[in-house]
């Protein structure tokens, strides 16, 4: 996935795809909009983990390839603005990330946030609700699947897992992917690890997969195995071809509350 220099709120790939997935990626990006700067950073912070998901915009775009399925991007920094959170979340717009200070962030003022919001927050998510509203005409259920990913280490302790599967409490997709991942030799899979679907880490999952009643996961994979090219596409491809697999198996889906 090449970003343009200056991006919009929102990138889409194969918009018009008629598919059973619909692809979101919500820390795309390292970019900041104009007059950003970098938020008072040095350029090798907005290029680390907490500017953005290495990799994961790379596996999405593959996972987008391999389905022929839509798939919709973030086009700025999580530090600008957090996609993937709640307005009331305290880490919404982060002024400490992994030990370093957002100076930007800080103090922003009311204004600021609401502008952020309008701006960059309000169009993305209405991109999702569309392209979701759009496919839900052709498809009775589709699954919403929201690609992250994770750093090796975290506050020195390493993390064991290759692949991390979050969810709540529609086990339709999560539970069986666990499994067919589980199936490779040598794949450590974590339910909900290393972070929980069950805490405040989905909004997007939650807001344009769990609220209508679709199918939904949030998939993290481990940023040392996705953050060169033939990485991200292994990964899109493993993780396409066990969505293909529980498709096969269970689909089509139905509207259902959990």
């Amino acid at each position: 996935m090449n970003f343009p220099a200056n991006p919009p709120p929102v990138l889409r790939l194969n918009e018009n795809a008629v598919s059973p997935f619909l692809l979101v990626c919500d820390h795309a990006s390292k970019a900041l909009p104009p007059g950003y700067g970098t938020l008072g950073l040095p350029e090798n912070e907005l290029a680390r983990h907490i500017g953005w998901d290495i990799g994961a915009a790379r596996v999405t775009a593959r996972m987008a390839e391999v389905l022929n399925a839509p798939a919709l991007f973030s086009g700025y920094s999580r530090l600008l603005i957090d996609y993937n959170r709640d307005t009331d979340d305290p880490t919404f717009i982060c002024q400490v990330s992994d030990g370093t200070v957002v100076p930007a962030n800080r103090d922003i003022g009311e204004a600021e946030r609401k502008r952020r919001i309008d701006e960059f927050y309000v169009p993305y998510h209405a991109a999702v609700a569309e392209a979701m509203a759009r496919l839900m005409q052709k498809v009775a259920a589709p699954s919403l699947i929201s690609i992250h990913s994770f750093t090796p280490v975290m506050r020195g302790r390493p993390r064991p897992w290759h692949v991390g599967v979050l969810w709540n409490r529609d086990p339709r997709i999560a539970v069986p992917l666990m499994r067919h991942l589980a199936e490779e030799p040598g794949i450590v899979v974590g339910d909900n690890e290393p972070y929980s679907g069950r805490d405040n880490v989905g909004r997007t999952m939650n807001a344009h997969g769990g609220a209508l009643g679709l199918p939904h996961v949030l998939v993290e994979a481990r940023q040392d195995l996705v953050g060169d090219e033939a990485g991200a596409i292994a990964w899109g491809d493993r993780l396409a071809g066990a969505l293909t697999r529980i498709e096969a198996e269970q689909g089509p889906f139905k509207i259902e509350h959990y």
